[in-house]
């Protein structure tokens, strides 16, 4: 996925300005495809140049006056052509990772700090998405396709970031049984399997 593509889907909702994009990034579609606001303005530029956006000027007195971005239908067609193709699994890079993969050359006590502080990280974006479920989403289900996608996509952040806060208090728990010791802890298998 690129990033124009992410800007069309959002552009789906309603039309934006290049500030109320970033803000949406931010507050949402930022959950799970990363972007600053400066890649944001030059991929809205690109987006015109390709025809798949229009900017439509609004004066605003006592402000600079502001672009509003609308989809096209050169830009719908866009989108639906890329979301036609097959998606491609993300890639996980994490340096935590890589530090429990050289587990037996590293100091345990700065790996349990880092642990100990995702761990909080991931239970506060897990907290994140239950508090926005809650509200907009009260009774858990969902009115349409756009709220469909939406409630979809927090369920599985909010499944997620248990995941990873589970996972995270099962490596230190591992850690404190293996601290001092030089065998292998064996993880809990119903633990491993999500069944504990």
């Amino acid at each position: 996925m690129a990033l124009g593509d992410a800007i069309l889907a959002c552009l789906t909702e309603r039309p934006m300005t290049g500030y109320e994009l970033a803000k949406t990034f931010d507050s949402s579609i930022g959950f799970f495809w990363k972007a600053d606001h400066q890649q944001i303005y030059r991929e809205l530029s690109k987006l015109r140049d390709r025809g798949h956006i229009q900017g439509r000027e609004v004066v605003q007195s006592g402000k600079p006056n502001k672009l509003v971005y609308t989809l096209t239908p050169e830009g719908r067609t866009a989108l639906r052509h890329w979301a036609a193709r097959p998606s491609t699994p993300a890639s996980t890079k994490d340096d935590l990772l890589v530090r429990l993969h050289a587990l037996d050359s590293i100091d345990i006590e700065p790996l349990r700090t880092d642990l100990m502080a995702r761990l909080e990280h991931h239970r506060d974006r897990h907290a994140n998405y239950e508090r926005i479920l809650k509200k907009r989403f009260p009774e858990g289900t969902a009115e349409g396709r756009l709220d469909l996608g939406n409630l979809l996509l927090l369920r599985l952040g909010a499944r997620h970031e248990q995941m990873v806060a589970d996972f995270c208090e099962e490596a230190l728990d591992a850690l404190s049984a293996m601290t001092g010791k030089a065998t292998v802890v064996p993880l809990d298998e119903g633990k491993r399997e999500g069944k504990g």
